[in-house]
């Protein structure tokens, strides 16, 4: 498909659904590249520590601040896309996150850490933010599966660098892994930026008529949105979830560690690797394959049904996780289970979002939900204090469990009437 369809006048031309999918590719092959800032960070935290000698609840406070920023910026980041384009926010984007981690690989002190993973945190949001909105816009007719696949270059993007990013820190150090990650990925985002569009209106399908996918004909304004008690009802949701999560991901190497099962040859399906690399390795795949593929059962189902789902398999999965993980078999299978009924909640409640409040704003409103994996971050300093002070992850695991339950009655008690309830008031006052 040639730029001279792209550049048709509104209303003119639909673009082929080719040129959709090659936009999506553009914006996976992006969140792909963004995934070890977030994903790759448990592996430099004992290396870390070891040379600095600062206890973990420290250190863990730049992963916090690396999500904080990639979080809570993206409502200001997707403005900026909805008005000038995906192209500037993803090069600038790039360019952050080569940034950010380049100054990990010089820091001497726990500032200088907090420093580059805010720097590397406002470029991946910056990123995040821009592919899953483009991603809402390009398919208003699977807008599910669509939020599911760019998320899925996200949670899923970091499997293939498990064992180079450790092998690296091992040979090489931590210093000069963060260097030669940070540059590269930065680069290929630069890179990739210069590829990506929004559709023009008439480009697109319009949005799909399905008994079970509630969805809004009217476009509310940020502005509404955050004055809409819906909103913070799917907020609350988010981060509830989302702590549980962020808390095992930021957590993993010093959990195996804790539990003396990091280092233990693990054989499965005849792979052999240790516990922590295999966990590391399977979650990331999971955390991927679960985004499209609940995106894609939520486009059928509706999206509380499959919350109601997931977040009770969470639930179970956490639970279960705190019971045998201690076993090294176990704690691959079952933090592999954890990472799957987890990482749907980047295309659930993107989708959500805009079923209930327009495409037309799509990538700030979503990024204003998106705030909440933020808040939920705040959360896991909190669950280090907790470990520490008690010296076990006993607490931690079993709040974290109560808290999906929570969100799974939620979603289909509260959420699910609710939603019907507003996106017919909207409609009856159009």
């Amino acid at each position: 498909m040639t730029d001279t369809v792209h550049e048709a006048a509104p209303g003119v031309t639909r673009v082929s659904d080719a040129y959709r999918w090659s936009q999506l590719a553009i914006g996976v092959a992006a969140m792909v590249m963004i995934a070890n800032y977030q994903y790759g960070w448990t592996f430099f935290v004992p290396d870390i520590q070891q040379k600095f000698g600062w206890d973990r609840a420290s250190i863990q406070w730049a992963f916090t601040l690396f999500v904080l920023f990639e979080t809570w910026l993206v409502p200001v980041e997707g403005w900026f896309v909805d008005k000038y384009g995906p192209r500037i926010v993803v090069l600038v984007g790039g360019v952050l996150c080569a940034v950010g981690w380049a100054i990990n690989a010089q820091a001497e002190t726990l500032n200088g850490f907090y420093l580059g993973m805010i720097i590397a945190g406002i470029g991946a949001g910056g990123v995040y933010g821009t592919c899953v909105g483009n991603a809402l816009k390009w398919f208003p007719d699977k807008r599910g599966l669509a939020a599911g696949i760019t998320a899925a270059g996200f949670g899923a993007g970091s499997a293939l660098t498990v064992a180079p990013i450790q092998a690296m820190i091992k040979d090489s150090g931590f210093q000069t892994t963060f260097l030669y990650f940070g540059l590269g990925q930065g680069i290929i985002i630069v890179l990739l930026a210069f590829l990506m569009f929004a559709p023009k209106a008439g480009q697109v399908p319009a949005v799909i008529q399905n008994a079970n996918v509630i969805q809004s004909r009217r476009n509310y304004a940020p502005t509404e949105v955050i004055r809409q008690p819906i909103f913070w009802l799917m907020y609350f949701m988010f981060v509830i979830v989302g702590a549980g999560g962020l808390m095992v991901t930021a957590n993993l190497k010093p959990i195996a560690v804790d539990w003396k099962v990091d280092s233990v040859p693990v054989t499965l399906m005849a792979v052999t690797m240790t516990a922590v690399t295999f966990a590391a390795t399977i979650d990331r795949v999971l955390n991927g394959l679960t985004r499209p593929f609940f995106g894609w059962i939520s486009d059928m189902i509706g999206r509380e049904n499959t919350m109601f789902i997931a977040f009770g398999m969470e639930g179970v999965g956490i639970w279960a996780l705190y019971m045998w993980g201690h076993d090294p078999i176990w704690f691959v299978l079952l933090s592999g289970f954890v990472f799957f009924a987890w990482g749907e909640i980047y295309s659930l409640f993107p989708s959500t979002c805009t079923d209930t409040f327009g495409a037309k704003f799509a990538t700030t409103n979503a990024g204003l939900l998106y705030t909440a994996k933020g808040t939920a971050a705040l959360l896991v300093p909190i669950a280090n204090y907790m470990q520490q002070s008690s010296g076990t992850w006993d607490s931690v695991f079993i709040i974290a469990a109560g808290a999906n339950i929570l969100a799974s009655l939620l979603a289909i008690f509260v959420l699910k009437p609710w939603r019907k309830m507003v996106v017919a008031n909207a409609k009856a006052s159009t």
